[in-house]
């Protein structure tokens, strides 16, 4: 199998899970090599997604670590296999690496819940209003920067259409709805575009409101969650004024997990928040 010295966010992934069974089985990595006939370092590599392995060895390791869970062990051998590229990868010379990480996560995602305070979510943004938002970077960004970001934005929406789109939730609160970014026809045209979104079959918006719902966990933060195939590889994407940060420790998915479901339940029905967003665009 082939090393990697920039192994993708699957492939840290899987070593990361596979480290967890290994030490939920109380093995050290030099143990486990030993059960498993290969050199410490062979192991260390597969743990820090360096290594490229095969869903047999994937499945042997799993049996070795005493691992009984049959849907997490088939999920981790479908995340086995080389690097393939992805439309995203044509990014990571012009990006930040996150950028294509978030890119390849949503991709393979089960599901997304997405809860935002200040931004429209990102894959229910309009073209304008995806430009003006990236165009507020500090520090500025030059003109082709813009568009790298821009174009990159306008990809990740793809996830949504076609034979399988992605089912995606997005929790909004009114100050989002209420930002003009790129000016009063561009919001204009972003709620417009915002309820026509909220149809679709495998798209929900609902709205926090203003004095609607009181406080609530998390308040001020934007987080994307990302279901997987089982809810151990769920993943949790924070925006941070340095870039993203990704969480997958189960205590803290747990955390996360319970302040969407208070977000939700906090949040306008579909209908009424369509019915709330057209009462701000009557308004404008």
């Amino acid at each position: 199998m082939a090393t990697t010295s920039s192994p993708t966010l699957k492939q840290r992934r899987l070593g990361a899970e596979l480290r967890k069974l290994r030490e939920r089985a109380g093995l050290t990595s030099t143990a486990a090599a030993a059960e498993l006939g290969v050199q410490q370092a062979r192991v260390s590599m597969i743990e820090a997604g360096r290594y490229a392995v095969g869903a047999d060895r994937v499945r042997v390791m799993a049996r070795t670590y005493s691992c009984a869970d049959e849907d997490l062990v088939d999920a981790l051998a479908d995340m086995t296999g080389g690097r393939a590229r992805g439309w995203w990868d044509e990014y990571r010379e012009h990006l930040p690496a996150s950028f294509a990480d978030l890119a390849e996560l949503e991709h393979q995602a089960h599901g997304l819940r997405v809860a935002v305070v200040i931004h429209i979510p990102g894959l229910l943004q309009t073209v304008d209003h995806a430009r003006a938002v990236i165009r507020e970077a500090a520090p500025p960004l030059r003109a082709y920067e813009v568009e790298h970001r821009l174009s990159h934005r306008m990809k990740r929406q793809s996830i949504l259409y076609g034979d399988k789109p992605v089912p995606y939730t997005a929790i909004i609160h009114e100050a989002a709805l209420r930002m003009e970014f790129g000016g009063v026809e561009t919001v204009r045209a972003q709620l417009e575009h915002l309820i026509a979104m909220s149809e679709m079959d495998n798209v929900t918006v609902q709205v926090i409101p203003f004095g609607g719902g009181g406080t609530f966990p998390g308040a001020g933060q934007s987080l994307d969650y990302v279901i997987g195939p089982v809810s151990q590889l769920d993943t949790v994407q924070l925006d941070l004024a340095w870039g993203c940060q990704f969480v997958d420790a189960e205590a803290e998915l747990a955390r996360y997990r319970a302040v969407v479901h208070r977000m939700e339940t906090t949040a306008l029905q579909p209908r009424e928040s369509r019915d709330f967003i057209r009462g701000i665009l009557r308004a404008m």
